[in-house]
């Protein structure tokens, strides 16, 4: 692609409407017939891994599946022999036990080549005794290391009184819904069927029973040892809790998941607390055909991806944020097949909101009404902020006044679930609790759900182009943070995409929303940095891996969907004349395939930093024709600046 790239002394304007055309006509071809879009979301090797080891724990093995799952995770092995947390990066040890336990129950020969390249470098890096904590659970539900290398996790927490420092409702959505079935998990301590007695011993550098495991301190200070001592002074005295109280606990775990379970998207619409919930339904001797059992185990078979030669497992379902998005990008190009698709989008988006249902957020807003949106097709105890904010703007774009009742219900949500510190997070307010940091079950660093910049943008300009300005307190707290939390080098951190380009075109989109001075430091700043980071291709490329420290400059290759954000977040700041733009808009129109439509293998977004990331296939579908399309409409009409919040 890089030798027949052409150099152009200026964006060639002639090739933009044929590009936009072809890209609009791809996207709107791939709508259902219902209105919404829902495109693949790919995760690393663990997903479909432990879709394999739940089927082995339960005993339902399904070879016909578990042949193509095998074919893909031997197809994302890394060239150092383990598995990696995102395309092209360094091997992972938890992703790669999982990886390779998976594909010896599915039948793979260990002394076979990948398999031996995999297990050398698992016990290089000092083998399966160094997994994380969730892979450690995982492993000893097979009986390949004892329980007491996991920490000591009790259903029976869930009795404990709210003022408690590590109570459920302290803790993030995402971590509440995988923990409570998985206390049950660690207090019945069940054993996997494991049909063919699959074990993976030749994993571990030492015997299992003779490893000391020790547990994590995740940041390493004097909290975090205290409490590993205590766990470690806990851990034999488990036999002594009173059954009633384990009993009671048990109750307390399943009156939780009853009515979360949310029908056939499953418990909170995520994998890892699918899969708990059924080994739990399992291990508590719930028949297959119990409602609940029944219902989750669909869920978790609607997550695959299935094609000719292989398959994958998703973590979840993104068909609510994919349509709001394409939406969007669709209004941005504006001729009349886009409406038409975008009308059939809003109407299918209006018929999703979140009306009556009080979620989890209620038990910190108690007093505001429901009227958020979700991330998946249902999930009516968990919507979010960040799904919200972009539907309510993408209906008040498409239809101010048909719409106005969803929206100005959102709009009140959206300013209830504000935080004390001006800022928005994803699902809960005020959930920040950072003494959770220290426990060892926090490994994952994502137990909770704290403010962050792109959702507190999101939601600046949701309220912007709903009318809001600088004088309510909501806009004049959300800003203050936004300009808190701007980097040293005028970047904003990324929370729910890659990374640093991903948060700074969210701000840059909510300042402009706002009408913040574009000649600001603060602007300025954003804009230097960005400019500093366009590649030599005229495109932009950020590495998951900067969510490391010390690898936050890490780019390996430009992106369309990273590209787009980049050029976006540049028209914000008044550049679409600049060269940068130029250049950009080039790499986009030079980067088209055969259809019309863009690809990447790059990983976009992120699930936890450091610990889970994410492709959405669907970002590199639309976000490169809303570029080119808001550069075309800017263009032509003179305007330095966007008129929308995004």
């Amino acid at each position: 692609m890089d030798d027949l790239r052409r150099e152009h002394s200026d964006t060639d304007l002639d090739r933009l409407d044929p590009a936009i055309a072809a890209a609009a006509n791809a996207l709107q071809e791939s709508q259902g017939k219902d209105g919404h879009w829902v495109f693949e979301l790919e995760a690393d090797a663990t997903i479909p891994a432990e879709y394999i080891m739940l089927n082995h724990y339960l005993g339902e093995i399904d070879d016909r599946i578990e042949q193509k799952l095998a074919v893909y995770l031997r197809r994302v092995q890394g060239d150092d022999g383990g598995w990696p947390l995102f395309h092209d990066g360094e091997m992972n040890v938890s992703a790669s036990v999982k990886a390779y336990f998976a594909l010896k129950l599915a039948g793979d020969d260990p002394d076979a080549p990948h398999m031996v390249r995999a297990r050398e470098a698992i016990l290089a890096a000092g083998g399966a005794a160094n997994s994380n904590v969730f892979t450690r659970f995982a492993l000893a539900l097979f009986e390949q290391i004892p329980w007491r290398a996991t920490p000591v996790s009790r259903v029976e927490f869930l009795l404990v009184p709210s003022w408690f420092p590590w109570h459920i409702y302290k803790m993030s959505y995402w971590s509440r819904t995988v923990m409570v079935p998985l206390l049950i998990l660690a207090s019945v301590k069940p054993k996997a069927q494991n049909p063919r007695n699959i074990g993976i011993r030749e994993l571990f550098v030492s015997p299992p029973d003779k490893s000391k495991f020790p547990l994590p301190n995740p940041h390493g200070n004097w909290l975090g040892k205290l409490i590993i001592g205590l766990d470690r002074l806990a851990n034999p005295l488990q036999p002594l809790i009173p059954k009633f109280l384990t009993r009671w606990g048990i109750k307390q775990a399943l009156d939780f998941i009853a009515p979360r379970l949310n029908g056939e998207d499953g418990l909170g619409g995520i994998f890892p607390a699918m899969a708990n919930a059924v080994m739990a339904y399992d291990c508590l001797g719930y028949p297959r055909d119990h409602p609940g059992f029944v219902q989750t185990r669909k869920a978790i078979d609607d997550l695959l991806v299935e094609k000719e030669d292989m398959a994958y497992c998703q973590p979840c379902l993104s068909p609510i944020w994919d349509t709001a998005l394409a939406a969007h990008a669709l209004m941005e190009v504006g001729n009349p097949g886009s409406s038409n698709a975008v009308s059939q989008a809003t109407g299918w988006l209006l018929d999703r909101q979140v009306k009556e249902a009080r979620g989890d957020w209620a038990v910190r807003r108690p007093d505001i009404p429901s009227g958020g949106w979700a991330f998946q097709y249902n999930n009516d105890y968990y919507p979010d902020v960040d799904d919200t904010a972009v539907v309510a703007m993408a209906l008040h774009r498409a239809d101010p006044a048909g719409t106005k009742d969803a929206v100005d219900r959102s709009a009140q949500w959206v300013m209830g679930m504000q935080s004390k510190n001006g800022g928005w997070a994803a699902f809960d307010a005020d959930n920040d609790y950072r003494l959770l940091n220290h426990i060892p079950f926090a490994d994952h660093g994502a137990l909770m759900d704290p403010p962050t910049a792109d959702v507190t943008a999101r939601s600046v300009s949701m309220l912007c182009q709903l009318g809001y300005d600088r004088s309510h307190p909501s806009i004049s707290r959300g800003i203050d943070f936004l300009l808190r939390e701007q980097e040293g080098d005028g970047s904003w951190f990324g929370r729910w995409g890659t990374n640093y380009i991903y948060g700074t075109w969210s701000v840059l989109s909510a300042l402009n929303a706002a009408g913040e001075d574009p000649t600001s430091p603060t602007f300025t700043r954003a804009v230097a940095w960005l400019k500093a980071q366009q590649r030599s291709d005229g495109g932009w490329g950020e590495d998951c891996s900067t969510y490391w420290e010390d690898q936050r400059a890490v780019s390996k290759a430009s992106t369309p969907s990273q590209t787009s954000w980049a050029v976006l977040a540049l028209m914000c700041a008044g550049e679409v004349e600049s060269d940068a733009v130029r250049r950009g808009i080039n790499y986009l129109l030079d980067e088209r395939s055969s259809d019309g439509n863009w690809t990447e293998q790059h990983y976009n977004a992120v699930g936890f930093p450091k610990v889970f990331y994410l492709q959405y296939h669907g970002y590199a579908v639309y976000f490169p024709l809303w570029a080119l399309a808001r550069y075309r409409n800017l263009k032509s009409s003179n305007s330095l600046r966007p008129a929308h919040g995004l």
